[in-house]
This record gives structure tokens, C-alpha cells and sequence, in this order.
């Protein structure tokens, strides 16, 4: 038996005394993995900020909107 398993054996029943079934929380990990989450979308939204400001578009008129020439006389 290896010592984590050793480790793991002696401290699961210890752990079973002290956990509330009825209160769970992500904990420290669940925290970690969502400020992760946070900065990855602040950073994109930031680049695409960036990207949409350097976009020169100036749209081609409609031909269909276009006025009909006078035919009248």
C-alpha cells in the first residue's frame, strides 16, 4: 500500500465526522476556477473593444433603394 493511500485510509473516516452532507461549497477551487473565468472574459471583451474600434466599415448603398429616374418629359 502506498503512503497516500495509508494517508487516505486514516483520514476518510475523520472527514466523515466533520462533513455536513446538507452544506456544500465550492471552496477555494471553485473560487480559483471562476476568478479564472472572469479574467479570460474581461480580457476578451477588452480585445474585441479594442478590435471593433480599429474597424473602418462604410456600407455600399442599396441599388434597390435607389430613386428611379423622372421619365416624365
Amino acid at each position: 500500500m502506498s503512503p497516500t493511500q495509508a494517508a487516505l485510509t486514516q483520514l476518510l473516516p475523520l472527514a466523515g465526522d466533520t462533513f455536513d452532507k446538507n452544506k456544500v461549497t465550492p471552496g477555494i477551487l471553485g473560487f480559483i476556477v471562476f476568478a479564472a473565468l472572469a479574467l479570460g472574459v474581461w480580457g476578451l471583451m477588452k480585445s474585441m473593444s479594442r478590435h471593433m474600434g480599429r474597424v473602418d466599415f462604410q456600407e455600399a448603398p442599396d441599388p434597390a433603394a435607389a430613386p428611379a429616374p423622372d421619365r416624365t418629359g
